[in-house]
């Protein structure tokens, strides 16, 4: 699993490669911790390259979510793709993030 985050274009856009498993969620937590405040700035997760994620990486996304809200941030959830979308829908997660 793979996960980095950029500024671009004064957003941060978080990237996520690999499969999200729970192993590997505490790795990526660490890489994502910085976007918990995300300082007012747009946040945009890049799922194109995101194969599986598991419980505990929807949790990352939640605590990621909650941070940006606080200080009136958007988290946007990019190149979802029909497998991880269907996680999303089972969990109710479709109504609180916002896709493109």
């Amino acid at each position: 699993m793979k996960a980095k985050i950029e500024e671009i274009g004064g957003k941060y856009v978080a990237t996520l490669e690999g499969e999200m498993d729970t192993a590997a969620a505490l790795e990526v937590e660490e890489t994502l911790k910085p976007l918990y405040t995300s300082d007012g700035k747009d946040v945009i997760i890049d799922c194109t390259r995101l194969e599986y994620i598991a419980s505990s990486g929807l949790r990352i996304l939640i605590s990621i979510l909650k941070g940006a809200k606080s200080t009136g941030s958007h988290v946007v959830m990019r190149g979802v793709n029909d497998d991880i979308k269907n996680v999303f829908n089972l969990t109710g997660f479709t109504s609180i993030f916002e896709f493109e």
